[in-house]
């Protein structure tokens, strides 16, 4: 509805200006999407997964038999000779001619016109067994792409809370120097009247200077811990405002279990390795076996020489059409086996390398499973430890509050000195701090918790 009244453009206005702030404002659940969206790292395992699937309907099609069309139109002599001959390489021609009492140089056209099927029938399993590479491999690449997406969403939920709890200990130090300055307009009003020495204002222009530099150094490290968010999503953002509704709570619910399970993401992609390595075991098993082949032939000659050139070898034809025209034809049909013998000995030794790799698989997956319950076991200790430092935080805050309003009252009626208001500013600046890392440090255990029993969403619903 369009804003025509003055009453009605301040409430668009507002309207606007809420909006805005609110699509500034970068949730946890935003951000790990659109990181899943833009990292590159996880773009290309997609790609491999998809390639991967693609080979599967490639091995499919090895079912196929081979279909072959060729044609060939040649223009030479065929002087015969009788004698031995092996085409090495395939190197050698090939002229259809008699063995005549002389050389000559007649020359005419030929044709070769060819259909060809050959169709292995029986391979005992190879090509069922490369269909089964082909599904495990494409298996092993998905759970690759899965196990990576979680570990990114895990990444990206710590930089979260890393880039939250910076931005925290900035807003402290601000606080701080507040403090510090408010102070120091004191110090320099009591010591303009002659209440208070001189040296006061020293102290207070040293504690202001220390509370900058503080400052610079907690926005150094926010702009830092920024930038490492923004890395993760794909962004060249370097500033971000965050939902800091998680610095105020902490999770209503903690996960009890206590064993990492069989279907967490790193395992199930070490688990699928170790299945394709055994594929490919089974593989090379099958290659000891011979092959069954039908095949099938159907040939159209065409030549510029006649029939009875051997008896007169004037009878020959140098034009084109004449060499090129087919008037012989062939068929042939047949089953035949094929078996390399010395494959059995070539074949031994991958065999028993692939075996090698399937056990090293195997000890990485028992690897992985023995650091995650190790982490796991971590997991638990750290969320006793933070839950009992969220306990205590609210406590040091308010002793550290009520000291710093005791020393801050007592030196504006100049009963103490600023030394002593100096080291309750930073007591309650130390506790404010303490109290940010507190919250921040129990999702962080959360998350430790969750990244090690493989379950993302356990912490994102709590967040």
């Amino acid at each position: 509805m369009p804003c025509r009244s003055t009453s009605g453009f301040f409430i668009c206005l507002f309207s606007l200006a809420a909006f805005s702030t609110q699509a500034q404002t970068l949730s946890l659940k935003d951000a790990v999407e659109l990181a899943l969206r833009n990292y590159g790292t996880l773009k290309a395992k997609s790609n491999y997964a998809l390639a991967s699937k693609e080979t599967i309907l490639q091995a499919r099609r090895d079912y196929l038999p081979n279909f072959t069309l060729s044609a060939q139109q040649d223009y030479g002599t065929i002087n015969g000779q009788n004698g031995p001959l092996y085409g090495l390489g395939g190197l050698s021609a090939s002229p259809s001619g008699p063995a005549l009492s002389k050389q000559n140089w007649h020359a005419a056209f030929g044709a070769l016109y060819l259909a060809n099927i050959n169709w292995d029938v029986f391979t005992f399993g190879r090509t069922r067994g490369r269909v089964k590479v082909a599904k495990a491999t494409y298996e092993r690449d998905r759970r690759d792409l899965e196990q990576e997406m979680f570990q990114h969403e895990v990444r990206v939920s710590s930089a979260y809370l890393n880039l939250l709890a910076a931005q925290r200990l900035s807003r402290s130090q601000e606080k701080n120097l507040e403090r510090s300055g408010t102070f120091l307009n004191t110090a320099l009003v009591r010591a303009k009247n002659g209440l208070i020495a001189g040296v006061d204002t020293s102290l207070a222009n040293a504690e202001v200077s220390s509370a900058r530099i503080a400052l610079m150094n907690a926005k150094n490290f926010e702009q830092t811990q920024a930038n490492e968010l923004g890395v993760l999503m794909g962004v060249t953002a370097t500033s971000f405002v965050l939902d800091t509704l998680s610095v105020t709570r902490i999770p209503h619910l903690f996960p009890t279990d206590s064993v990492v399970p069989t279907q967490h993401p790193a395992l199930l992609y070490y688990q699928n390795s170790v299945e394709v390595s055994k594929e490919q075991t089974n593989q090379y098993r099958r290659l000891y076996y011979p092959s069954f082949s039908l095949f099938g032939v159907m040939q159209g000659r065409g030549s510029g020489f006649e029939y009875d050139y051997p008896l007169d070898q004037s009878l020959y034809s140098g034009r084109y059409l004449d060499g090129i025209n087919p008037v012989r034809g062939n068929y042939l049909i047949g089953a035949g086996l094929t078996w390399n013998l010395t494959t059995l000995l070539r074949n031994h030794p991958q065999v028993k390398s692939q075996h090698y790799i399937t056990e090293g698989l195997k000890n990485e997956y028992d690897m992985v499973d023995q650091q995650l319950e190790s982490q796991l076991a971590l997991a638990e200790e750290r969320i006793k430890n933070a839950m009992a430092n969220y306990r205590e935080a609210p406590v040091q805050v308010k002793a550290a509050s009520d000291a710093y309003l005791q020393k801050s009252t007592l030196y504006k009626n100049g009963l103490t000195t600023l030394v002593d208001l100096t080291q309750a500013i930073y007591a309650l600046n130390r506790a404010e701090t303490d109290r940010d890392i507190a919250y921040n440090n129990v999702w962080q255990a959360l998350l430790l918790k969750c990244a090690a029993l493989g379950d993302y969403d356990l912490f994102i619903n709590e967040f």
